[in-house]
């Protein structure tokens, strides 16, 4: 089916402009050369935002192959992508098993294939001992290399400067780094451990202390300056310190060594909220200070910071229950980080004036930093932008006057979220993957497949 959306607020490309937008065999296409259009669906979007579909690129989909079963699989987490405008993912590879050789990556494409609403790409993971093998692959087989600096990996940690050091120097692809100093991270869990654990002040409260602002910023500065020794591209997962922004700087990502990307969880939390939410907002790197937090969306403005992906990791409620030491690390949040990051435009009083100008150019930056930044960074072909050729990937959002999530509505496979109760001021009315309604009105389509993602470098 082709399908003309109609009188849409099209945000793309740094503008917000009113137009129609066309969708013919899956892409977009010239309105001017189809002046009759017949067999199309016709969509009204008076009053309604089409945005490019969010490239997310840093999600934990766990890939327990598509069966109905207790762990989250590309099944059921792509489903939750979709509602949340999320057409996109580009998932890590600490799986079980570990997405750290050909094999396992072309064993993980098939699964995805058979079940994934939107579309699919992964990271090769480095180790200690797979360094050699990994540089002979052909680097449009992957989106990129994801390398581990910090222990909460399931065993992926590479600590070995030699195997850094000729990783760095040999690479022609985007290295992904998770970054926090391990030994540090380790002196002050067991510091820790010891003082408190068992006690009342076994709680979360503690997590900014034991993967602390230093450990990250060690962390971050060594990756950094292989980065730069070598000449090589640098991202940063999940920068969570101020302390860390100093190693960026500002500038088209096209032209950077060193890039970052941030969570929303991390701009949406700081440490004052684990008193509310406890092990539900426990992840690493940790939630850390007000300041941290300020400083974050600081260097977002700035153009310091260049992507915001989810970290979508949907740990079981059993276990994120248990006493703050055992719980493990990770917050589920696909369906809604699209949604956190346009609030401060939807929220806006109609009859407030404030910083108008500010707040028109929000809607471009949230799209420049979700969809197009994403795919220029990792090289993915035709998506990213609603242009003429490209895959047909939107999502459309309309203003509410409030919609409170509720537990009904999540469809992680967890089935809980620490958003519950919070209200937003926008819904997700559709998502489209390659020109095909995959969600509309609160349901997702079983028919609809997303595609693999395609590399140009």
């Amino acid at each position: 089916m082709d399908y003309l959306i109609e009188h849409a607020y099209v945000v793309n490309e740094g503008s917000v402009s009113r137009r129609d937008v066309l969708i013919r065999n899956g892409r977009f296409a010239s309105v001017k050369e189809y002046p009759k259009l017949s067999n199309v669906e016709r969509i009204d979007a008076s009053g309604y935002y089409l945005l490019p579909g969010v490239i997310d690129t840093h999600v934990h989909f766990r890939d327990a192959g598509c069966a109905e079963n207790e762990s989250a699989n590309f099944g059921s987490e792509s489903q939750a992508a979709v509602a949340g405008g999320v057409t996109s993912v580009i998932d890590m590879p600490n799986t079980n098993p570990q997405t750290t050789s050909v094999e396992r990556l072309v064993e993980k494409e098939h699964r995805a294939s058979d079940c994934s609403r939107c579309n699919y790409g992964f990271m090769l993971g480095v180790t200690n001992d797979n360094v050699k093998s990994l540089l002979n692959v052909d680097p449009l087989r992957y989106a990129a290399l994801k390398l581990f600096m910090g222990s909460s990996t399931g065993g992926m940690l590479v600590n070995e400067p030699q195997r850094l050091d000729l990783l760095f120097e040999n690479t022609e692809k985007l290295v992904v780094a998770h970054c926090e100093h391990e030994q540090l991270v380790q002196t002050n869990l067991k510091n820790y451990r010891a003082t408190f654990e068992g006690t009342e002040q076994e709680t979360a409260r503690l997590h900014p202390y034991i993967r602390s602002a230093e450990a990250c910023y060690i962390a971050s500065q060594y990756a950094a300056r292989r980065a730069q020794k070598y000449g090589k591209r640098l991202h940063i997962a999940h920068i969570s310190s101020a302390s860390e922004l100093q190693l960026l700087s500002q500038g088209a990502i096209t032209e950077k060594l060193i890039t970052a990307e941030v969570t929303p969880n991390h701009l949406w939390y700081d440490d004052r909220d684990y008193a509310t939410f406890g092990n539900m907002i426990k992840c690493n790197p940790s939630i850390k200070s007000k300041e941290d937090r300020m400083a974050l969306w600081d260097g977002l403005f700035r153009g310091q910071i260049d992507t915001i992906g989810s970290d979508h990791a949907p740990h079981p409620l059993a276990a994120k229950q248990a006493s703050y030491f055992k719980a493990p690390s990770g917050i589920p949040s696909i369906q809604h980080t699209l949604r956190m990051m346009i609030e401060p435009y939807f929220n806006l009083d109609s009859d407030q004036s404030g910083n108008q100008d500010l707040l028109n150019a929000w809607l471009p930056l949230v799209v420049s930093k979700m969809s197009h930044n994403p795919a220029l960074l990792f090289g993915i072909k035709d998506r990213g932008y609603i242009r003429e050729g490209y895959h047909a990937d939107l999502v459309l959002v309309r203003k509410c006057e409030g919609s409170i999530v509720n537990n009904d509505d999540i469809l992680y496979r967890c089935g809980w979220s620490p958003l519950v109760g919070s209200s937003f001021h926008s819904e997700v009315v559709a998502t489209f993957v390659n020109g095909e309604p995959v969600y509309r009105d609160g349901i997702v389509s079983n028919d609809v497949r997303g595609m693999q993602l395609q590399y140009d470098k």
